[in-house]
């Protein structure tokens, strides 16, 4: 790499790009480059089967290469209009009055809505997890405004530059008010939205320290406290939002949509507006990048989707870039600080994180990011972990998923051992072997009480070491800096749960349906969707594998809800794992099949019947061989011929339900040089040690890992999107939010510690590792090289203002707020200047065991309406308390059934708890308070720490 990483550009880490990024031959990594420091590695031999393992062409590139590809903006139907926005100028305030009258007298223009002409349809704008909002959302801003960018109005037109002339028409008067733009101002200002006693969106976990922890934490012989601040980021997806809907008669509605998943869409749009899910299609073939964005459609599309039903005439909107930085949900602006006791010797004692996150206005899912919590020590042997977590609303635009949600736990916690080590005089190497979780550690379970089987992340980091010279660099590192050039080595690790099943419903399970076609070819179709890495070649690769036919004859349809069934497609690293388990299960039901009537056709038993390259024959019998199309001829057109009881055709299918969580590892090396006289970072080498266990195709596989690494890069690096004091946008262009550049991305190279999983398959998801662990291997790189200077302040992104004022000790930007939720700073060691803390805030709820102010006891029995706030949002519970005495008993029932539990009333206060056995083995320990119609209290509920109680009664 020749230029600096500060450069921007365009992104290039979808579709066939991120395939394009993985472009190390084996010749290459035996090779030495003169300026790269060690030796490189060599690619392993991956081979699972004829085509399992194998780096075949992928079946999209074709297509995409020669412009045949098929996005939203490409289709266009008889009759469409189309679709632009009047956007709110301002973050807070009432809207006073609506004057459309101007607008709709520009010639072209057929409609203007507003949210009072769409209100008739009552959405319901649900999460992912296909919850409702505790918020009243809507797909037009209804009454007021929350954020710069908000839609007010949907202005219809014969085309989208006379729907943009309309929309800039639109007279609006606001009553503005002043918004709360950060975390830190959501701690104390009154609450953005109506209805709502403060601005936390969503908290779990405990105010206050628990007391033997912190008694733990203040033995340390090293205590560390160190604090990450994330900055917000746009998805910057290659393809903007789209949608064009259309109506196939009375009822029938068809999506063209950019999204993760057509199924997932449609069910969404089933459940939000009421429709029976047979009338709505959703169609999405090729989608340039999702990254978490596209999960489920938002504010915009539903109104678009709304004003088609109003309108009755296919309608079309394509967001534009200014749109998409201003108005499409964003992602991280994450503030964490963590307590980390060690011992003399580096092991790890104990634990504590505060976490903070920023919602926005209106989130698709209001989100405290419990899983940062979960999984900050999986992988390593913590023996406590305590923590707070919270989610904030703010007048920003609202929060969204981004490629690895939860990244967070491992930046601070890699970036956190690093200091350590520095810290106590261990190196980074060895205070990670001291503590990570072995093979020969498992089976065990984490402090947070998770499962751990088969994570290989040592495994992978002594990998990885024997790809890199670390001694060879440290000597040339010691050289450079009496040169004064600073070389720095940063190391990661970390584990990843992808294609979870059980514990959320919409990620459970995978369907796969596949057929031999009377011509002998292979027809698949799956619920998977692409966004670019290559689904409809790697399920291919597996059905030829399987079935014993060239991977030329198979063909996977995917992108359609009207085929196949109910999936999320790409999200949460599912589809390798799931997909793929759910495609080899239905292979071998249906080569079994084929082989059953091989067998009775050719007179022998189904065991010594082969099925090789679309050949059938008969084991030690060459003249007994028959091709698969003539097999399949008699399968569908000769039932005469046919076994008893078989049925017609050859055709199988398959619904896999993998483990509850099946984990992907790996370690990264970074070496980067920083230019001490501009701040410039430059990346000298990359090597990344995966073990996603069977990879099916391994040039896929380093694909989505470069991809992942460049968009981690973009993070640490160049990436932020800014508001001024007022909520606006100040980086509303790429020529203000920067992008890395292919320049700007290194050739990286591939270790592959590949242990199969205990998966159908033993394959492990590898979409969104890149993004988690790269970042805080190229945080640790600056940081090594700039130790000659002191600690680096993880505030991304490091910019070259921010490294020189550590290079140059004085701080040569400009002042930026303190976290909120840091706490104060003990023990014998701690980061340099730290930042400084800010007054925690008051309790959102009063403590379930403070006693009610009520002179007359409390009226306890009888029945309850409860919402317990959990991670997935909120869920409605009914309730019934019966005391005698200082006895409680009584039933809690939900969508998911009905337990009774006994427990104690002292007073009013209730204390009881729920054995819960799905979708995994949880104690749920109620501590409510009664006080007159109304309760409140907390639920601590295991590894998923506390969540709020409120309730009334029925």
């Amino acid at each position: 790499m020749n230029a600096p990483t500060q450069i921007s550009g365009p992104k290039a880490t979808e579709n066939i790009q991120e395939t394009q990024l993985a472009i190390k031959s084996e010749s290459q990594l035996e090779s030495k480059s003169e300026n790269k420091p060690s030796e490189k590695p060599s690619h392993d031999a991956i081979t699972s089967g004829r085509y399992i393992g194998q780096r075949v062409r992928r079946k999209e590139d074709p297509r995409l290469l020669t412009g045949r590809g098929q996005f939203v903006d490409d289709i266009s139907l008889p009759g469409q209009l189309q679709v632009a926005f009047a956007r709110s100028p301002i973050a807070r305030g009432d809207i006073v009055a609506i004057n459309m009258d101007i607008a709709l007298d520009v010639p072209g223009v057929h409609a203007i809505y507003t949210q009072q002409d769409l209100a008739c349809y009552n959405v319901d704008m649900i999460s992912f997890f296909l919850v409702s909002p505790e918020v009243e959302i809507t797909p037009l801003a209804n009454g007021r405004v929350a954020y710069v960018g908000e839609p007010v109005a949907l202005v219809i037109a014969d085309s989208r530059a006379i729907a943009e002339d309309a929309a800039s028409l639109i007279e609006v008067e606001y009553a503005e008010q002043d918004p709360v733009i950060s975390i830190r101002d959501a701690h104390h200002a009154p609450p953005i939205h109506p209805g709502t006693d403060d601005n936390i969106a969503a908290q779990m976990g405990e105010e206050d320290i628990d007391e033997d922890l912190e008694a733990e934490l203040q033995r340390a012989p090293h205590l560390i406290t160190h604090t990450v601040v994330h900055q917000r980021i746009s998805q910057s997806p290659m393809e903007t939002r789209g949608v064009l809907v259309t109506f196939d008669g009375s009822e029938e509605i068809t999506l063209y949509i950019t999204c993760q998943s057509p199924h997932m869409v449609a069910r969404w749009v089933s459940i939000a507006l009421g429709l029976p899910p047979a009338a709505i299609r959703v169609i999405a073939k090729d989608v340039g990048g999702g990254f978490g964005l596209k999960n489920h459609p938002w504010k915009e599309e539903t109104a678009v989707i709304l004003a088609a039903m109003k309108l009755r005439r296919p309608l079309k909107w394509i967001e534009d870039r200014y749109e998409n930085l201003i108005g499409a949900n964003q992602a991280r602006e994450q503030e964490m600080a963590l307590q980390i006791g060690f011992d003399h010797d580096g092991t790890l004692i104990a634990s504590h994180g505060n976490y903070s996150c920023n919602n926005g206005a209106y989130p698709q899912l209001a989100e405290c990011n419990i899983a940062v919590h979960m999984f900050v020590w999986a992988a390593y042997k913590m023996p406590t972990y305590g923590f707070l977590t919270r989610g904030w609303y703010t007048n920003t635009v609202g929060y969204a998923a981004y490629r690895g949600p939860w990244a967070m736990e491992t930046l601070i916690r890699e970036t956190a051992l690093d200091v350590a080590a520095r810290r106590i005089g261990l190196d980074p190497i060895e205070i990670r072997r001291r503590n990570l979780v072995t093979l020969q550690d498992q089976p065990t379970t984490s402090c947070m009480e998770i499962p751990l089987e088969d994570v290989t992340p040592a495994e992978c980091l002594e990998k990885l070491l024997t790809a890199f010279d670390v001694a060879a660099f440290r000597q040339e590192q010691a050289a450079a800096r009496e040169q004064e050039r600073y070389l720095g080595l940063g190391l990661a690790t970390y584990i990843e749960p992808t294609g979870a099943a059980g514990a959320i419903t919409t990620m459970t399970g995978e369907l796969a349906q596949v057929r031999i076609e009377p011509t002998g070819k292979v027809t698949a179709t799956m619920s998977t969707h692409s966004q670019g890495h290559g689904t409809a070649t790697t399920m291919a690769q597996i059905f030829a594998d399987r079935l014993g036919v060239a991977y030329e004859d198979v063909t996977v349809f995917e992108g359609d809800s009207s085929r196949g069934g109910f999936s999320p497609g790409a999200a949460g690293s599912r589809q390798g794992v799931i997909a793929g388990g759910a495609a080899i299960k239905a292979a071998e039901l249906l080569a079994d099949k084929t082989k059953l009537l091989a067998s009775h056709l050719l007179d022998t038993t189904p065991d010594n019947i082969l099925i090789d390259n679309g050949m059938v024959s008969v084991a030690g019998q060459p003249d007994k061989t028959r091709s698969l199309a003539d097999i399949a001829n008699i399968a569908y057109g000769e039932p005469d011929r046919l076994p008893e009881d078989f049925e017609p055709g050859l055709e199988a299918q398959y619904r896999y339900q993998p483990p509850p969580m099946t984990f992907s590892s790996a370690a990264n090396a970074c070496v980067v040089e920083v230019d001490s006289d501009t701040g410039f970072v430059k990346i000298l080498r990359w090597i990344s040690s995966e073990d996603c266990g069977t990879p099916i195709n391994p040039a896929i596989v380093e694909g989505q890992i470069s991809g992942g690494l460049a968009q981690a890069i973009g993070m640490v690096l160049l990436e932020e999107v800014g508001f001024d004091e007022r909520g606006n946008p100040t980086t509303a262009t790429y020529k203000d939010y920067h992008l890395p550049a292919i320049s700007d991305v290194p050739d990286f190279e591939f270790v592959h510690a590949n242990t199969p999983s205990q998966s159908v398959g033993g394959m492990r998801g590898v979409g969104e590792g890149g993004a988690i662990i790269g970042a805080p291997a190229l945080v640790n790189a600056i940081a090594d090289a700039l130790s000659p200077f002191g600690e680096v302040p993880v505030e991304l992104p490091l910019t070259p203002v921010k490294l020189l004022s550590v290079i140059e000790g004085r701080d040569l930007s400009r002042k930026t707020a303190a976290p909120a939720n840091t706490p104060a700073q003990e023990g014998n060691t701690s980061v340099a200047e730290p930042v400084t803390p800010a007054t925690a805030p008051e309790p959102a709820i009063a403590p379930a065991t403070a006693t009610a102010t009520n002179t007359v006891a409390a009226v306890i029995d009888g029945d309850w309406k409860m919402i317990l706030s959990t991670p997935m949002g909120p869920q409605e519970i009914s309730g019934h308390f019966e005391t005698q005495g200082d006895l409680l008993s009584g039933y809690l029932s939900s969508p998911e059934g009905q337990m009774d539990f006994s427990g104690t009333a002292e007073g009013n206060n209730l204390k009881f708890d729920l054995k819960v056995q799905k979708p995994m083995k949880i104690t749920l320990k109620y501590n409510l308070t009664v006080d007159g119609d109304k309760l409140a209290g907390k639920c601590k509920m295991g590894i998923f720490g506390s969540a709020k109680v409120s309730g009334e009664r029925a």
